[in-house]
């Protein structure tokens, strides 16, 4: 289709590959009127019950981030049409923040960032006693600590723990949610005293206009020249980085190769049955995305066909059987593979 006709077409009528041709900056996205635009809405409503002045201003972008220096909200384009969204859950199994309340989640977490941006507050010496100093490296991957009262908990996986600005924006959007009983939630946590924190800061510049006003998008749509298909393979390259994984000892512990059992149902069969449950399960699990989990149990899958392997125990039983299984394979891959950094 002709560059100038891209623009004004309906993305609803495009097929998938269709789709995948285009490029980005020739989608003609906005986000002014779109749902993600009430959620921002939403969002500066919540700022405003807090008596907050300052309202992060948001622009689509290939993914979710707050740019250093920006006091704003990058948004992922799916989220700007229906049929992208739809495009999105094909490719990667799951939308990020495709919800209302997974949208609202992020927002939260990203205009903490925003706000720190906005008034520098991760320059101020209370601050950095507070969650640490900003100068630390962001990690390729991190290594949460499940059971840590140190840390509020909002995203998945722990997130707060992964570097001082997470935890300050973490903090910050369990603090903003409406209804938060943050202080009975917290509790006798080390948690507490950075929530405590947050409330006074956030009073303190109720009201306020912020020292940094740039209105600058950074890495807009415009500028992106990737086909659909670029994009999604980079992406799915980036979650789908599993590496050769090794499963024989964990999956003849759990089915079995005896000829006694060449009846019963193959392995492999039953954990294609399984697969979809399995995926949704381990990744509200262990916060991984479904595409990386959707692999394992792919390879999983494949291995226990050349195994030749049977299941002998209760479909219940070997249902929860696996799902421990890809739980625990899931989180040694964190270990190993770099995990995504949000900004």
């Amino acid at each position: 289709m002709p560059r100038n006709t891209t623009r004004k077409a309906r993305l609803a009528e495009f097929t998938r590959r269709e789709l995948l041709e285009l490029r980005i900056c020739d989608l003609g996205l906005k986000l002014a009127g779109t749902w993600a635009a009430d959620r921002v809405d939403q969002l500066h409503d919540e700022l405003d019950a807090r008596g907050l002045r300052f309202k992060p201003h948001a622009w689509l972008s290939s993914e979710w981030f707050s740019p250093d220096g920006v006091p704003g909200i990058a948004i992922p384009f799916y989220l700007a049409a229906p049929r992208l969204m739809r495009l999105e859950k094909r490719m990667m199994l799951e939308v990020e923040g495709g919800t209302d309340k997974s949208c609202m989640r992020l927002l939260r977490h990203e205009a903490g960032h925003a706000m720190s941006t906005a008034f520098r507050l991760h320059f101020r010496r209370r601050w950095q006693q507070t969650f640490g100093s900003v100068r630390q490296p962001y990690p390729e991957s991190y290594v949460p600590r499940a059971r840590s009262r140190n840390h509020v908990l909002h995203l998945d996986w722990w997130y707060a723990q992964a570097h001082p600005a997470e935890d300050f924006a973490e903090t910050f959007a369990v603090w903003l949610k409406p209804g938060s009983r943050w202080r009975k939630t917290y509790e006798g946590w080390p948690a507490l005293t950075k929530l405590e924190y947050v409330d006074e800061l956030m009073a303190e510049i109720a009201g306020r206009a912020p020292v940094v006003r740039s209105r600058r998008h950074v890495e807009p749509l415009a500028g992106d020249r990737r086909t659909l298909a670029t994009f999604y393979e980079e992406k799915q390259g980036r979650y789908g980085n599993t590496g050769t994984l090794i499963f024989d000892k964990e999956l003849r512990a759990l089915f079995s190769d005896d000829p006694r059992h060449q009846n019963r149902e193959s392995a492999a069969a039953f954990l294609r049955r399984m697969r979809p449950h399995v995926r949704k399960t381990v990744a509200r699990w262990t916060g991984e995305s479904a595409y990386t989990v959707d692999l394992v149990v792919g390879e999983m899958t494949e291995r226990a066909r050349e195994l030749k392997l049977r299941r002998v125990s209760t479909e219940l039983r070997a249902r929860e059987d696996l799902i421990v299984l890809v739980a625990v394979q899931a989180t040694k891959l964190l270990h190993r593979v770099p995990h995504p950094i949000l900004l």
